[in-house]
């Protein structure tokens, strides 16, 4: 009797081992095992949730992904040449092509599409001051009355929230600045953009002038809607810079909700967010290859999680909670990408 309770007793144990043991994923539903990825990452926090959506798809395929590295966007695109990083998901083409090293195509590549068309960028001005000075375009800033209201220094010049030094925005700025004439009248003020709009939130609140460059996806459109708080405006003309040339068509755009006029020319061109990824790692890991093609992600979940890290869920711990929460709320999209990637690695 004593035997027969001893077996009933290990088959209980091995069955309640078997309920609480985590499936045994076969090779090919981890088709990464093995492998060691280093992604990268832009130093704009609004492109830290799609770096961490991808990291978790890697990993869930099997890769073992260490902590992505922050690196200027010129720093980047010569390090995925080198073979320094594997990827990061914030290549911004045709804005970014200027700052492609040479032959970066015989190394590098761009996969798939994080959001088509989804870098809108430009310049906007607080709505009131729109409507009072009938403001148009950046030509309006050469006007005294506008200067002096948009003036928050006493330089005699209004000052423009712009970007930091070695943003692609940077470049297109300072190009603006030349061929529209406007060195004189506009000061772009250069510091962390992020402490940039944050004063010029502030301003707004306390019923002052503002004027500010900003993207989408971002949280500043969020915050400050065009079409109720601020307005897109024109550049004088369309001048592109010879690296936008072959996209100069992208430069004006019609149904800009927000814009003071229709179409407005935003003066930058539209670009794509697209994953840039070292060839070598790629050939070895279709995998991979296939998810960065697949991950594709609609712009108002972007901007959403742009505003919550801008109410203060922004530690990495925030932003991988914010990715589990995309995930559980898109599970079929999220397992479909993963079955496509699995797939390609048969």
């Amino acid at each position: 009797m004593r035997a027969v309770w001893k077996s009933v007793l290990v088959f209980c144990i091995a069955i309640s081992l078997a309920v609480i043991a985590p499936p045994v994923m076969a090779g090919s539903d981890m088709p990464g095992k093995g492998v060691t990825v280093q992604p990268a990452r832009a130093t704009w926090n609004t492109g830290f949730f799609q770096e961490a959506l991808v990291r978790r798809g890697l990993e869930e395929l099997g890769y073992k992904a260490k902590a992505p590295k922050d690196l200027q966007n010129p720093i980047f695109y010569k390090s995925v040449a080198l073979g320094d990083v594997d990827y990061w998901t914030n290549g911004w083409f045709p804005n970014h092509d200027s700052q492609l090293p040479k032959n970066f195509y015989d190394k590098a590549d761009k996969y798939g599409y994080v959001v088509k068309a989804g870098g809108l960028q430009g310049y906007l001005v607080s709505k009131k001051e729109v409507d009072k000075f009938n403001i148009k375009s950046l030509d309006d800033f050469k006007r005294p009355e506008v200067m002096k209201a948009f003036d928050k220094n006493g330089d005699g010049k209004a000052d423009l929230t712009a970007c930091p030094p070695g943003w692609g925005c940077e470049n297109v700025i300072a190009h603006h600045m030349g061929v529209y004439g406007l060195d004189d009248y506009i000061n772009p003020v250069k510091a962390s953009y992020e402490a940039g709009m944050a004063a010029a939130l502030g301003a707004y609140k306390s019923g002052e002038p503002i004027f500010f460059y900003t993207w989408a996806p971002n949280w500043t459109i969020f915050k400050l809607k065009p079409g109720k708080d601020v307005m897109w405006i024109n550049v004088p003309e369309i001048i592109p810079k010879d690296s936008q040339k072959s996209a100069v068509e992208r430069m004006t755009v019609s149904g800009v909700e927000g814009a003071v006029s229709d179409p407005i020319k935003l003066g930058f061109v539209v670009s794509d967010i697209r994953i840039v990824a070292n060839k070598k790692f790629i050939a070895k890991n279709p995998a991979a290859k296939k998810f960065f093609e697949v991950v594709t992600l609609p712009l108002i979940d972007i901007n959403e999680q742009n505003t919550r890290m801008n109410e203060g869920e922004k530690s990495q711990k925030d932003i991988e909670r914010h990715v589990a929460e995309w995930i559980s709320k898109n599970k079929a999209t999220w397992d479909g990408w993963l079955a496509e990637a699995r797939a390609a690695a048969k």
